[in-house]
């Protein structure tokens, strides 16, 4: 197994730049020897995520239309953390704009690349636990409709294919995992 980079990169030139993501095009030489590009999609935030868990094994979804699906989606609280910014932080202030609710018990459930193929964009997902609940303060980029659900439904929706956010199907899985382990109570 080659744990070394076996691309070689004859040059790149950037194709697009915004805040939030810059497109670059590079000229390759691939691990089979032929000529080729690439293309590399460059996050400027790292993405959080929150499943928030309560006493009773409640949780939270956020729904929203999604502009790049051109789809309604239900999903746990996510935003955007700036590289080099505290993720706790930015998952705190996300839970707490996105439904209201502030958490004083936190763990991080696990770090994950979103879509390695194409872009170096890495989330950050905690679990959140011991809420108290308070004003939502929403982005004026966002409509969002809250929904408090027993986990065994949000589970149930993953299953069913009702809910394709990855971060929050990989989150509800790693969650059942625990509660199951008996990790979790």
């Amino acid at each position: 197994m080659m744990e070394t980079n076996p691309w070689r990169i004859n040059a790149e030139k950037l194709v697009y730049n915004n805040p939030w993501i810059s497109l670059t095009e590079y000229d390759v030489i691939n691990p089979g020897g032929g000529k080729g590009i690439y293309g590399k999609v460059h996050f400027k935030n790292i993405a959080v995520g929150v499943l928030v868990l309560d006493h009773e094994l409640n949780t939270y979804l956020v729904g929203q239309f999604r502009f790049t699906l051109n789809a309604y989606s239900w999903e746990m609280p996510e935003g955007g953390c700036p590289v080099g910014s505290d993720t706790l932080e930015s998952a705190r202030r996300e839970l707490l704009e996105e439904t209201g609710l502030v958490a004083r018990d936190w763990s991080i459930l696990f770090q994950m690349h979103l879509s390695n193929s194409v872009s170096d964009e890495l989330a950050v997902i905690y679990l959140a636990r011991d809420l108290q609940q308070f004003e939502a303060e929403p982005e004026e980029t966002e409509q969002l409709q809250v929904k408090k659900l027993p986990f065994a439904e949000l589970l149930e929706m993953v299953e069913k294919g009702e809910i394709t956010d990855s971060m929050t199907v990989a989150a509800v899985y790693k969650v059942q995992l625990l509660l199951l382990q008996g990790k979790l109570n």
